[in-house]
């Protein structure tokens, strides 16, 4: 999907899904608690730090860089360069990065600078107290999914779902048109404008229209925190999932945790990102699509479904706020995911 594509999809979508209206059937009083964090505006702060894996400040530069031609200020936090086998760091490098980035009152949103695994060593041992009093903007995907769960379980703190530093081209000017788009939907969304994507049509989705709070992440993260401090409560929400690396059998196994523990049952629509799939082993061939496994696992349920979106680990991973009212559509043409 180009630029141009995207915009021009983008203005159908409004020609195809006409006036978005809130449907005040759906909505749902325990969905309309989180707290918004305050938009970003020039000469705002956006401290960097590595909560999971490592990354050093030169593979962060060109993150920096157009994050100040936004009108930004950066702070680059002290795991940025450290190193402990694959993490930023040891867990209490780490956890004490992270704690400064939330309690520094100058700061006003925190970009983790990339995924990996780590998150969830450190998140038991952070105080969130002087966030949730003046909570500001967190931004990340992929492991940072701990971190998304967490807010929307224990606080009601929307957060966005994006690209982070090392998915920034390091050339602007020879960057693809969709690396452009993706990364300035990260200016958009701090900056408080109306986000919307729309998606092609496909044949396995399921049609319909709601309104209600987005929630999700890494498929297999939600998975994992199942019954933790950090349990994803999914009821009447959208849930948005994606993943990558993994066996068909492995989503397969995921899902059918996430159906067994109720998480697909209330819900208010289904969003299937990307999802990089691992070849099967010879001679361990599953006999499953993507497609197959997620429809399996929601026939009896008759909310909206759209598949193929644009999240994931994959170049278009256009930024999406957790924890913020969007209005979902899928029809013949396809789907549109809008904030409210």
């Amino acid at each position: 999907m180009n630029r141009k594509h995207f915009l021009s999809s983008f203005i159908a979508a409004a020609t195809v899904f006409p006036a978005f209206k809130t449907l005040a059937s759906t909505v749902e009083n325990e969905s309309s608690s989180f707290k918004i964090p305050p938009y970003l505006k020039p000469g705002d702060t956006i401290g960097i730090t590595s909560p999971a894996g490592y990354i050093t400040l030169e593979q962060i530069q060109p993150s920096v860089l157009q994050m100040q031609s936004w009108g930004f200020t950066i702070k680059i936090g002290d795991t940025i360069g450290k190193r402990d086998f694959t993490y930023g760091g040891t867990d209490d490098e780490r956890l004490a990065d992270f704690q400064q980035m939330l309690d520094d009152p100058n700061i006003n949103a925190i970009m983790c600078a990339r995924g990996g695994y780590g998150f969830v060593r450190i998140i038991d041992k952070l105080d969130f107290s002087l966030f949730k009093r003046k909570p500001k903007w967190i931004i990340g995907f992929s492991d940072i999914t701990v971190l998304h769960c967490h807010l929307a379980k224990n606080y009601g703190i929307a957060s966005i779902h994006s690209k982070m530093c090392n998915s920034f081209p390091d050339d602007w000017s020879k960057a693809e048109p969709i690396q452009i788009e993706t990364i300035l939907s990260i200016k958009n969304a701090l900056s408080g404008e109306q986000m919307g994507y729309t998606a092609p049509s496909n044949m396995n989705n399921r049609q319909g229209k709601v309104d209600g709070i987005l929630v999700g992440g890494n498929l297999s993260i939600i998975e994992t925190l199942a019954d933790s401090d950090s349990d994803l409560d999914t009821k009447g929400k959208i849930l948005f999932i994606e993943d990558t690396g993994e066996y068909l059998y492995s989503i397969d196994r995921m899902l059918w945790n996430l159906k067994r523990s109720g998480k697909l049952k209330n819900l208010k629509g289904l969003i299937v990102g990307g999802f990089k799939i691992k070849p099967d082993d010879a001679g361990e061939e599953f006999g499953k699509t993507i497609y197959d496994i997620v429809l399996e696992k929601v026939k009896e349920y008759t909310y909206p479904i759209a598949f193929d979106f644009p999240v994931g680990h994959q170049r278009n991973n256009f930024a999406l706020k957790c924890g913020v009212r969007h209005t979902f559509i899928v029809n013949e043409t396809g789907s549109v995911l809008r904030t409210v």
